[in-house]
């Protein structure tokens, strides 16, 4: 496993690499990708909804006042992927070739994990971060008519695959 799943390694290696999104001055800049030749790359994300038991319950139940709050998440968090470019500033427009976002309910809230695929320049980290994020909010607003104290807990980079970098996994939580 590389360093880079252990925050705690070593970052002399870190440090001794440039901002790439810094030009010399230390403006903020897109890195240009031009030359970069497509590849393969993946990039799963995770986080978690915290919810009450009535919101809990709903959610079981299937009656939730506004609808199939899992199926709308989905939807929002593919959605989420496929608009991280207008989001972020700096992010690349890059095509989403593949999303899946799943959602699970257990008894203190909605586990939400998004996987994103592509064959691009750079990779779909944020993608999927955004995925897991935009899913998270659609769960928000569909049951904060039940319970206004929902939170979005832990929202992180699980793993990614491809690019230069090559393979990256957290280690096991």
């Amino acid at each position: 496993m590389n360093s880079a799943a252990d925050p705690a390694a070593d970052s002399s290696t870190a440090a001794a690499q440039p901002f790439t999104h810094l030009d010399s001055a230390g403006q903020a800049r897109m890195v240009d990708v031009t030359e970069k030749q497509p590849t393969v790359r993946s990039a799963t994300a995770a986080g978690f909804v915290r919810c009450g038991a009535t919101v809990i319950a709903a959610l079981r139940d299937g009656t939730a006042p506004k609808g199939d709050v899992l199926a709308v998440a989905r939807i929002a968090g593919i959605q989420g992927a496929k608009k991280t470019a207008d989001l972020l500033p700096l992010a690349h427009v890059i095509g989403v070739h593949g999303a899946v976002v799943d959602l699970v309910v257990g008894d203190t809230g909605v586990s939400v994990t998004a996987t994103v695929r592509t064959a691009d320049r750079t990779g779909v980290e944020m993608e999927a971060l955004t995925a897991v994020s935009v899913a998270a909010l659609a769960v928000v607003d569909m049951v904060k008519g039940l319970d206004k104290s929902v939170t979005i807990e832990n929202v992180r980079l699980l793993a990614k695959t491809g690019g230069k970098s090559g393979d990256w996994h957290r280690a096991a939580e």
